[in-house]
C-alpha cells in the first residue's frame, strides 16, 4: 500500500520540525529516511504513523487520510516500532509478540485461531520461533530486536514503520535486521524506515529520502542521490562515494581531515 505526504508540517509549540514535506512511497518498497540528528526524520514518521498531528498537510495511505480514520482503522494500515521501545517486565518473546495482535481484538472479538497463526507466522518470519519462550530481557540485542519486528508483523498491517531499527547493533546484528527487512517488503508490505547508517540505508533501501532543516532536500534510488554533494549538504564534512565491489552500492568515506601534531 502506497504512503503519500502533501505539504506536511509538523512540530511542536514553538518548534516547528517538518516542513512542507512531499513525499511518495509506492507499495511493496523499502525506503531510508537519512540526515543529521534534528532534522526531523523521526517527526517525519510519527507523523505518517498517526501518533503526531500535523499542523497543515495530509498523509494518505492508499487512497484513505489517515486523520479521517479512527485509532483501530489506523492500526490496521500502519505498524510503527518506535526508537527504544520498552517492554513490561520479565515479558516472554511470545507475550511480546501477542501484543502485536491487539489492534484486532474487541469487545466482541476475542483471541482466536486467526491471532495464533499470525503469532506464528511472525516468530517464523523473523527467526524468533525458538526463543517464544525466553524473555525478553534475556536475550541479546540482535535477538531482541527482531522480537520487536516479529511484534510488528503480527499486526498484519500493509505498512510497516521503523524508527532507526539498527540502532545500538553491531554489524552483524544490524546486517541481519535489513535482510529481513528486505524479506517484509518482498512479502508485499510496504516499508519506511529511520536509518542512521548511509551505507545500509544505500545497500538495503529501494529508495532514499534525505532530510535537512524539516525539509526533504532529495528522493531517489541509492545510486542516483548519494553523492558527495549530498553528504557535505547533510552532514558538512567531505567525502568520497565510491561503488561497492561486487553490487555497486555507493559507499561513503570520509575525507581524512588534516591535523597538525600537538607540541
Amino acid at each position: 500500500m502506497q504512503i503519500t505526504a502533501e505539504r506536511l508540517s509538523a512540530g511542536y509549540p514553538g518548534h516547528p520540525v517538518v516542513h512542507e514535506v512531499d513525499l511518495h512511497v509506492s507499495s511493496g518498497q523499502v525506503v531510508a529516511v537519512v540526515g543529521p540528528n534534528g532534522c526531523g526524520k523521526s517527526t517525519l514518521l510519527r507523523t505518517i504513523a498517526r501518533l503526531h498531528r500535523p499542523e497543515s498537510g495530509h498523509v494518505r495511505i492508499g487512497d484513505e487520510d489517515i486523520w479521517q480514520l479512527s485509532g483501530r482503522q489506523a492500526a490496521h494500515r500502519i505498524a510503527l516500532l518506535p526508537q527504544s521501545p520498552q517492554a513490561p517486565e520479565a515479558v516472554t518473546v511470545a507475550g511480546l509478540v501477542r501484543y502485536g495482535r491487539h489492534p484486532h481484538q474487541g469487545l466482541f472479538r476475542q483471541w482466536s485461531r486467526e491471532d495464533e497463526e499470525a503469532v506464528r507466522e511472525a516468530l517464523a518470519a523473523t527467526g524468533t520461533a525458538s526463543l517464544a519462550d525466553r524473555r525478553l530481557d534475556q536475550l541479546s540485542g540482535g535477538q531482541r530486536q527482531r522480537c520487536w519486528l516479529a511484534m510488528v508483523l503480527a499486526q498484519q498491517t500493509p505498512v510497516v514503520l521503523l524508527d532507526e531499527p539498527t540502532s545500538a547493533l553491531d554489524l552483524g546484528h544490524a546486517v541481519e535486521v535489513l535482510e529481513l527487512v528486505r524479506e517484509v517488503a518482498a512479502a508485499g508490505r510496504t516499508v519506511m524506515m529511520v536509518l542512521h547508517d548511509l551505507a545500509g540505508a544505500a545497500r538495503y533501501a529501494d529508495e532514499i529520502v534525505a532530510m535537512h532543516a524539516g525539509q526533504v532536500v532529495a528522493h531517489g534510488p541509492a545510486r542516483e542521490v548519494v553523492t558527495a554533494a549530498l553528504v557535505k549538504e547533510l552532514y558538512a564534512i567531505d567525502a568520497d562515494v565510491v561503488e561497492a565491489p561486487g553490487d555497486g552500492a555507493p559507499v561513503v568515506i570520509p575525507a581524512s581531515r588534516d591535523r597538525t601534531p600537538a607540541v
